[in-house]
């Protein structure tokens, strides 16, 4: 098989013996990639600078020629961009890491899902370079992540009754985990019992992120109100979806608790 080369974000890495890693990427064109970097702790010239957690890089790699089974080879490195402010911030790391463990436990390895690839060096970016909040970058995230993977949520109508929110009297209706899906009080009875109460304001303005262009996030405009029920709706839905716990997610809350 041909050698290849693409762009990648780095996820995850291990140290593997005396002297190499083992590097999970988000890739562009094979989605999730697991390489080995042979002597990566030594070698300047091939990994300076490169091999950072969250870094966009544009990898080389080599299949092995004996052991066809073998973890592919990264023969080189080149950082595109390190997003470094972010590890300089504990609140943008905890979120960047949220978002990489998200992607780490859901995707499938060299499946390429460019939309996804995509979301996450543009939160990565925004995250570094704009002046909109962290958590509402994190709503967004969130949002478009389940719409790309197949799982979004409906979150503009009563599902049972098909009512509009526009249309429903009652301000608390409820979220169903187990369905994805909003049920208003009448349907109450209609609902799984896992799942929580959520404001009607809340969940329109995660509709309208769901519906606007990504590159529009800094006209999103969030109470702290909203942003605080739409992370925990967003945070206990997806993790119970994908049906694993986040450590990167335990910490970002412990951090929330000492705010």
């Amino acid at each position: 098989m041909a050698n290849f080369s693409t762009d990648a974000i780095l996820l995850r890495k291990i140290e593997y013996g005396d002297h190499d890693l083992i590097i999970t990427f988000l890739t562009r064109d094979r989605g999730k990639l697991a390489v080995i970097a042979k002597n990566a702790k030594q070698s300047v010239r091939r990994f300076s600078g490169a091999l950072d957690l969250f870094s966009a890089n544009h990898i080389h790699c080599a299949f092995p020629k004996k052991n066809k089974d073998g973890l592919i080879i990264m023969t080189q490195s080149d950082l595109e961009d390190g997003f470094a402010a972010i590890r300089y911030d504990l609140w943008k790391t905890a979120y960047a890491s949220y978002w990489v463990e998200m992607m780490t436990l859901w995707l499938e390895e060299g499946k390429s899902q460019p939309d996804l690839y995509d979301l996450l060096y543009f939160s990565l970016d925004t995250l570094t370079r704009s002046g909109i909040r962290p958590e509402v970058i994190n709503l967004m995230f969130q949002i478009r992540f389940m719409g790309y993977s197949g799982f979004a949520p409906t979150l503009d109508l009563c599902t049972h009754c098909t009512r509009e929110l526009d249309h429903i009297t009652r301000n608390r209706l409820r979220f169903d985990f187990q369905e994805g899906r909003v049920i208003c009080r009448k349907c109450i009875k209609h609902a799984s019992r896992f799942g929580m109460d959520i404001s009607k304001g809340t969940l329109k303005q995660l509709a309208w992120i769901n519906d606007t262009e990504i590159t529009r996030a800094d006209r999103i405009k969030f109470s702290p109100m909203a942003i605080r029920e739409g992370e925990l709706l967003l945070e206990s839905f997806i993790p119970f979806h994908i049906g694993r716990e986040f450590r990167s997610l335990a910490f970002l809350n412990r951090l929330r608790q000492d705010r």
